[in-house]
């Protein structure tokens, strides 16, 4: 695995562990990133690239101009936002802001790409332009469609788009991915449901919202297994309820919140039309006022088989071909790259980080040893884009 890894870059893995656990200490949630931005943007001119800063707020993209002649153009992301999640590691680059941490290495990702654009500034030797794109707000707040809506694409045009994420608990240094969809479409729902309180020794005199809101919750699941095509796949989950203040009373109002994830739009249409109905039906059934919010999110993020050939070859030139899974089964999470892909073909890629615990968890920190392997795929796949014409 090690032969693609690029010597100057493993040479540079004690400064670029540093970069990365500085950001780890200093995360910032979606849109607030303004240290973080401050902190690539000095990096970034510092290797001598104009870099313009202000899409989607703190979202910024530096030019680098190959110097073997003219060629095409292209673009590689990074995401730069950090969680809602209180660390509970022990760790001395641990978090300095209660409440916030990088648990889904965005810290190794902003890291990886600073690396891959200090060695390209060095050395050059491409024909055509790569744009490093350093994106706010990847988690919920879908800052990958605010740059694409200021303009994204059309103050960088771009023949190509990349995007590269960590995964935990798979093979040290495998790159991962599949043509198609690759991580769901992902919606958020709110249901509302009004009755008429009662005491609880008495529930004939009330319109019960809790009796509805337990119907509710089970006839949902009904969506994907009678509704969904078995050979399609999709999630509906309710993951909060609200109601109620005292053992002895019905109350008035009880609310369900919760997520629908699916790959297509054919399903994301029926699951959306399905809830919608078993709302209006279990209202009418129990006499209570049902109001539902449902909001579409994310698009489904989905590869473009050609940019996807050129991501694996790059990725068997950085750690072989027995590192490289072409059949990663679909991901029910999902991901704002989603909205660069739907304007401009691209590819995305997981990077294997080995065992350790879980995205999104409390205990989580980005394995440093994988820098160097991410870093190198980026130069590799600008070599093998921009190779200078015969």
């Amino acid at each position: 695995m090690t032969d693609g890894i690029i010597p100057a870059l493993a040479a540079r893995l004690d400064e670029l562990t540093a970069w990365r656990r500085h950001l780890h200490s200093f995360p910032e949630t979606a849109f607030e990133e303004h240290l973080t931005s401050a902190f690539l943007a000095e990096k970034l001119q510092g290797f001598g690239l104009p870099v313009h800063r202000g899409l989607a707020g703190t979202g910024l993209v530096a030019t680098l101009q190959g110097r073997l002649g003219a060629g095409p153009a292209i673009g590689l992301r990074a995401d730069i936002d950090a969680l809602d999640i209180t660390e509970a590691t022990n760790l001395p680059w641990r978090s300095t802001k209660p409440g916030k941490m990088h648990a889904c290495g965005h810290d190794g990702h902003m890291t990886m790409l600073l690396g891959a654009a200090e060695h390209l500034a060095a050395h050059p030797d491409f024909a055509g332009t790569v744009h490093f794109i350093f994106q706010p707000a990847e988690e919920n707040e879908g800052g990958g469609k605010v740059m694409v809506d200021e303009g994204l694409f059309e103050l960088f045009p771009m023949q190509a788009v990349y995007g590269l994420h960590n995964w935990p608990n798979a093979a040290f240094g495998s790159f991962l991915g599949r043509p198609g969809p690759m991580f769901a479409a992902f919606d958020i729902f709110e249901v509302k449901i009004g009755g008429r309180g009662a005491h609880a020794a008495m529930p004939h005199r009330g319109i019960d919202p809790v009796l509805a809101a337990a119907q509710l919750v089970a006839a949902l699941q009904s969506i994907v297994s009678r509704s969904v095509d078995p050979s399609e796949a999709a999630v509906v989950t309710v993951t909060q309820i609200h109601g109620g203040d005292t053992w002895n009373v019905i109350p008035d109002e009880v609310v369900l919140r919760g997520t629908a994830r699916t790959f297509t739009r054919e399903v994301r249409d029926l699951v959306e039309t399905r809830f919608r109905a078993i709302c209006a039906g279990i209202g009418a059934a129990s006499g209570t006022e049902i109001a539902v919010d449902y909001q579409r999110r994310y698009p489904a993020m989905v590869n473009h088989r050609a940019e996807l050939d050129e991501a694996f070859a790059a990725a068997r030139a950085t750690s072989g071909d027995a590192n490289v899974i072409t059949d990663f089964p679909p991901i029910m999470a999902a991901e704002d790259f989603a909205y660069m892909l739907e304007k401009v073909p691209g590819a995305y890629l997981c990077l294997a980080s080995g065992p350790g615990p879980n995205l999104h968890n409390a205990q989580y920190d980005f394995n440093d040893a994988l820098i160097p392997v991410g870093a190198s795929y980026w130069v590799n796949l600008v070599h093998r884009l921009l190779k200078p014409s015969s």
